[in-house]
């Protein structure tokens, strides 16, 4: 008898999400259910106010769904929150000025009481990792955008997480930046292993990163399609070229609600 498949490091069943506007509450997200699995490199995908970063939020424990269950690697989001299980990346690097890079990478790990000698060598590591290991003593002022968010991805890293949440955070870059990016996101992906959850409304980035997209139609954000995304890995920037690229394009474009 062959093993049994491994549980989902995420589960989400019949989740749904509520504001309270005026006296009347506004549904966000409506009986979405979903399983991610560990390592597993996923998108959030749809057009702005379909509910994507309210469902990232649910899934780091930043909001409480109104209605569902949630369970992040058998346990609680709050569990999985206390445990260290997360690292999250936020459309703005959120990087303290004052700071020199190394500092806002080990920040983190200053917070949790980690000694000095063992933080800088891992301030060291991730900087390394992420391409930076030259501008360690620079202030987040004097990089790139681009730079500034590699800076947010390293210290995301810090705390070695399971789970790493990722908010959108290449928007604000051009387009060229922001394919550049999305290859070194790959690259520093395989080499850690962490289950990405990662929000975005643009169709060819969340087909050139994804193992999986989850498409969301409008508001209220409904499941509507979970599209498997075959292409070979490691992705290179010439299978931007490729058919198949394109073809998996044109499916997720068609899949969402009233096209």
């Amino acid at each position: 008898m062959g093993q049994a498949a491994a549980a989902p490091e995420i589960e989400l069943s019949g989740i749904s999400m509520s504001y309270g506007s005026g006296g009347a509450d506004v549904l966000a997200i409506d009986r979405i259910s979903l399983n991610i699995n560990k390592g597993e490199f996923v998108s959030l995908l749809g057009p702005s106010g379909c509910g994507k970063t309210t469902l990232l939020r649910l899934i780091a424990d930043l909001l409480q769904p109104t209605d569902g269950t949630l369970k992040v690697a058998g346990a609680s989001p709050r569990e999985a929150r206390l445990a260290q299980k997360y690292g999250i990346v936020f459309q703005n690097p959120v990087l303290y000025d004052w700071r020199k890079v190394r500092y806002n990478v080990t920040l983190p790990l200053e917070l949790m009481g980690v000694g000095k000698a063992k933080r800088e060598e891992r301030a060291e590591e991730l900087l390394a990792l992420v391409g930076l290991a030259a501008f360690a003593d620079k202030y987040p002022w004097q990089l790139s955008g681009g730079m500034q968010q590699r800076v947010a991805i390293a210290r995301a890293l810090s705390m070695e997480p399971e789970i790493l949440l990722m908010d959108e955070p290449f928007s604000a870059l051009d387009e060229f930046g922001r394919e550049r990016l999305n290859e070194e996101l790959l690259s520093v992906w395989s080499k850690v292993g962490s289950t990405v959850v990662f929000v975005t409304h643009s169709i060819p980035e969340a087909v050139f990163l994804s193992d999986r997209v989850f498409v969301l139609s409008p508001h209220p954000g409904r499941l509507s399609a979970v599209v498997d995304i075959p292409l070979p890995r490691p992705r290179t920037s010439e299978m931007r070229n490729d058919p198949a690229f394109f073809g998996l394009i044109a499916h997720i474009r068609d899949s969402f609600e009233g096209v």
